[in-house]
């Protein structure tokens, strides 16, 4: 496996207003802010701020939680945990969270150990609330090995549907040929999508089309490659010749469904009976996952994360972890059952949709979750049940109609659809459902096989566009003008209005030929946009910084800080020492003896 490292970090000196811009950069982290595309619709907004109807407990909470990057995402990994103790100064501080105002139009290098190779620049995220997800993968991917080169062949397409983020699968060794049952963590060569050289060549292809790699992290659970002198599998290696993630059984909790002689604490979430569940508790657990993690960042080359079974651990570990590796997004996988009457659905899931906003609230508003309560309420009401898409407060039901910001909605993905079918949407009602999360709230997460192997890429490509140009993003409003069994009505942003459902004669619902346009229509869906132009999206006029060597001493210095163990520690100080405060670094220097 080709280990490489940052040795070249692009700073340009251009000096924008500080109205515009914050400049701000540190140890190999530098940060990108997207302006949004309607500033006065951003400042209508920050004075009112949304907030979840049905929690007026946490009223308090969500505000501050809400606030979070709202502004922009952080681009960037440094070396190590070193990413977790960049220091920058944004404009504004609320409620714990930074905020960020402007742009910065930072680039950065790779150079591996070997060969003096470069790899492109990471591309600037969009905001949050602008996100489009795709999962780029399915349950039958390894059959198709490598995954990662063949995932090449289909960048183009992404790039022409608009996709920002790309959801990859689990890319280190595992016990099962999907990856969710991982192992040794740092062995990206042992896994059934390919080989370490290859993903770092599909996550480069990606970064030059400007789009982010998203990593699928699975470490609730992990598998031992060795049994202890009790027969129990809880001795683990990390997949490397040091001592990394090398554990034992102090590692795994003491009330494992499985049969792991765990002798950590009790496990803080629910057990996963197929291997021994991780104490996330434990300081050695959290600082080694946090080091694997910004290794995944810094060196692979990985922007974000989606957390696999995060119901198993607490979602302040989730959290931890963000606030730790900055990711540039990430989402979590919340699983938990709707309530049910007979074999349907209850018509109130509002107990479902809290269980996810506390656990978004757990991770301090830093993790979106999976809509599983929009996905299991929607493929009941597409049956000729629509009058399930209005709660009782006239919002939509599910997490979009509390807290569309943090919400990632979607049709189906690995477990739910393709060949294993755990919870499927309706195979002839899939267009349906697109047409409700690419016009509604929310982020939305389009699945591989919908787009490469169903026959619905143009339709899919068509409400993709209609979003787009209407700049319908996570947070737009809604108006929900009838939600009967067979029809339902929205109006989206005063910009778009979706009809589901077989019935035709919408009655006075129905858009006028003089403001309204029909943008899109299939089977029991159809689409409108207004005539009217749309508010003008701001572009920045500001020319992209050249590239310059050696790097310019950046504004801010890295901090030392106590969550960082000695060897990054030292580390830090031995490679990049001039970005470390001359009074820290004579604080640390008998300490660390470099």
């Amino acid at each position: 496996m080709g280990d490489c490292r940052v040795v070249g970090l692009l700073v340009n000196a251009q000096h924008f207003p500080t109205s515009i811009c914050s400049s701000s950069c540190s140890l190999g982290l530098q940060q990108g802010f997207v302006q949004r595309s309607n500033e006065k619709q951003w400042q209508q907004q920050q004075q009112q701020i949304p907030t979840r109807e049905g929690c007026p407990q946490k009223v308090a909470a969500r505000k501050k939680s809400m606030l979070t990057r709202r502004k922009g995402r952080i681009l960037g990994m440094g070396v190590g945990e070193a990413a977790a103790a960049a220091a920058t100064t944004p404009p504004h501080k609320e409620g714990g969270h930074e905020r960020f105002d402007g742009k910065e139009m930072h680039k950065r290098l790779f150079e591996y150990h070997k060969g003096g190779q470069t790899r492109p620049a990471r591309p600037i995220p969009v905001d949050n609330l602008d996100v489009l997800l795709f999962q780029g993968f399915n349950w039958e991917s390894p059959k198709r090995y490598p995954w990662w080169t063949y995932l090449q062949s289909k960048v183009e397409e992404l790039v022409e549907l608009g996709v920002t983020d790309l959801w990859l699968p689990p890319a280190c060794q595992s016990v099962d040929k999907n990856g969710y049952l991982p192992g040794q963590l740092y062995n990206l060569d042992a896994s059934r999508y390919g080989k370490s050289m290859e993903l770092r060549d599909l996550i480069d292809m990606l970064h030059t089309r400007n789009i982010c790699a998203i990593a699928d992290i699975v470490i609730n659970h992990r598998t031992a490659g060795h049994q202890d002198p009790r027969g129990h599998w809880n001795i683990f290696d990390g997949g490397v010749e040091d001592k990394r993630l090398a554990w034992g059984a102090w590692a795994v909790v003491d009330d494992d469904a499985y049969d792991s002689g765990g002798q950590g604490h009790h496990d803080s979430g629910e057990s996963y009976a197929a291997a021994p569940d991780l104490d996330h508790t434990q300081k050695q657990v959290q600082d080694e996952l946090t080091d694997w993690m910004n290794w995944l960042r810094a060196e692979i080359a990985f922007d974000g994360w989606r957390f696999d079974y995060a119901k198993g651990y607490a979602p302040e570990f989730c959290g931890l972890y963000c606030e730790r590796t900055n990711p540039t997004f990430s989402v979590g996988e919340v699983w938990t059952t709707l309530s049910y009457q007979g074999s349907r659905p209850s018509a109130n899931q509002d107990a479902h949709r809290q269980r996810l906003c506390d656990w978004i609230d757990g991770t301090g508003g830093r993790v979106c979750a999976f809509d599983f309560t929009t996905k299991g309420i929607l493929q009941a009401a597409v049956q000729d049940e629509l009058w399930r898409l209005r709660d009782s407060n006239g919002k939509p039901p599910g997490l979009i109609g509390w807290w569309p910001q943090r919400a990632v909605t979607f049709v189906d993905n690995h477990d739910t659809g393709s060949t294993q079918r755990h919870w499927s949407f309706p195979d002839n009602k899939v267009a349906m459902g697109y047409a409700y999360i690419l016009t509604h709230p929310g982020i939305p997460c389009i699945f591989y096989d919908h787009y490469f192997e169903w026959d619905l890429k143009a339709q899919i490509q068509e409400l993709v566009q209609i979003r787009k140009r209407n700049f319908i993003n996570a947070e737009s409003k809604i108006t929900i003008l009838l939600a009967e069994s067979d029809m339902y009505v929205a109006n989206i942003a005063d910009r778009v209005i979706l009809k589901l459902g077989p019935r035709m004669d919408m009655g006075t619902l129905a858009p006028s030929e003089q403001d309204w346009k029909l943008a899109s229509y299939g089977d029991r869906f159809a689409v409108w946009e207004s005539r009217r132009l749309p508010p003008p999206k701001i572009e920045s006029h500001f020319a992209e910084p050249e590239l310059e060597w050696p790097r310019v001493e950046p504004s801010h210095k890295v901090h030392l800080i106590d969550k960082m163990t000695h060897r990054t520690k030292k580390r830090i100080l031995e490679e990049i020492p001039n970005l470390v405060d001359d009074d820290e670094r004579e604080k640390f220097k008998d300490e660390l003896k470099y």
